[in-house]
């Protein structure tokens, strides 16, 4: 019997990339082959996914990036990638092809609708992003990963969560060791690129606090690479014991390590910090489209398992100040630890692969644009 095939289209950044990965490892434990569709700055980002997985790297393009002449090559760019998609797709005919958004998604996107193929999104936050937006009436599924998740007018959503790297599962609800006068870890994230406000705040938030925290804090803290020499300098300068690096390829183990998690309200971190279990601060990206990632934050904030600092209102005074407020209480942040958990979806791989596997045995019926419901 042949193996069916799933192609997944995601972008080049971690919140498109994690869940992707984590759909590709359970559909190879399922017997499927899986190709991952993306571009050449998304294949930077492919290391985590497993060898069997094949990467097909297609032209594509975005309008938000680079000046006029690039702008005006973007159609050509995209017109490009879904040609050579379609093409593969009508030689090695995909069961289902998966968007994860982002704009190297596109070319398998419009080659799947073109080709009318079996096809869905995920959008992984509380506001669909441009891509997904753009494909919502054109899929036969949208899978939402926060819920509840603003959609166009006439289509479905099914409350599926985000998926989450088998590394992160293998540390679901892992002990958590309440903040004391003993080693503590504090985990600072500004997302696969790190934030630059997060590089600026942070460290001088973790000095001013009293000797009695920091003599015991140690700091695992992303930055991105041209911040990453003066942070390592700051931390050292103050005596805080930390490692700075661009990227962690090890998350899952320090974030089961750590008392406190620092960062962005992803829609990846705010999975991992939920099936994990725990206490963080979130500081949303104020310019993220729609500002989705206050979006993602609500469900931990409302659970009391994190606290929401707007970007507008962080800088160290009142980051130390939170930080204090965690802690201090070791009580307080066992709660906020077991609350993250009461948020958490660790099953969200397996209802995204449920919803693969029912689109893959229906055929193609009408997008969720179209309400008929008829087969076509």
């Amino acid at each position: 019997m042949t193996q069916p095939l799933l192609i997944i289209a995601a972008g080049g950044t971690g919140g498109h990339m994690f869940p992707a990965q984590a759909l590709a490892e359970a559909m190879l434990a399922r017997g499927w082959r899986v190709k991952l569709s993306t571009d050449a700055r998304g294949s930077r980002y492919t290391g985590g996914f497993p060898e069997a997985v094949e990467i097909e790297v297609l032209s594509s393009a975005t309008f938000a990036r680079g000046g006029v002449l690039a702008k005006l090559a973007v159609p050509f760019r995209i017109a490009g990638g879904t040609i050579s998609a379609a093409v593969k797709m009508m030689r090695d005919k995909p069961a289902v092809v998966v968007g994860f958004g982002g704009y190297p998604s596109i070319p398998a996107l419009a080659a799947a609708t073109l080709l009318n193929r079996p096809r869905a999104i995920h959008e992984q936050n509380g506001v669909l992003g441009r891509v997904n937006e753009l494909f919502a009436k054109r899929v036969h599924a949208i899978a939402c990963g926060t819920w509840p998740t603003e959609l166009p007018e006439g289509t479905e959503g099914h409350d599926i969560g985000n998926p989450v790297r088998a590394a992160i599962l293998e540390r679901a609800a892992a002990p958590y060791i309440p903040p004391g006068d003993y080693p503590m870890s504090v985990l600072v994230m500004g997302g696969s690129q790190g934030a630059r406000i997060l590089s600026d705040v942070v460290p001088a938030a973790i000095a001013a606090l009293p000797e009695a925290h920091r003599q015991h804090i140690r700091v695992s803290h992303q930055a991105r690479p041209e911040d990453e020499a003066r942070v390592t300098e700051f931390y050292a300068n103050a005596g805080i014991d930390a490692t700075v690096q661009p990227f962690f390829s090890d998350v899952p183990e320090r974030m089961a390590e750590a008392q406190l998690v620092i960062t962005r309200a992803g829609a990846s971190s705010v999975a991992d910090l939920s099936v994990i279990g725990r206490p963080a601060i979130l500081i949303p990206f104020a310019a993220a489209t729609g500002d989705h990632q206050t979006a993602n934050a609500r469900g931990l904030v409302d659970a009391g398992a994190a606290i929401l600092i707007p970007e507008k209102r962080l800088d160290p005074e009142a980051l130390a100040a939170q930080m204090r407020t965690i802690l201090d209480s070791p009580e307080g942040a066992t709660q906020m630890s077991v609350a993250a958990l009461s948020t958490g979806k660790p099953d969200a791989t397996e209802r995204l692969v449920a919803l693969v596997d029912a689109l893959a045995q229906q055929g193609t019926v009408k997008p969720t644009g179209d309400n008929s419901g008829e087969q076509v």
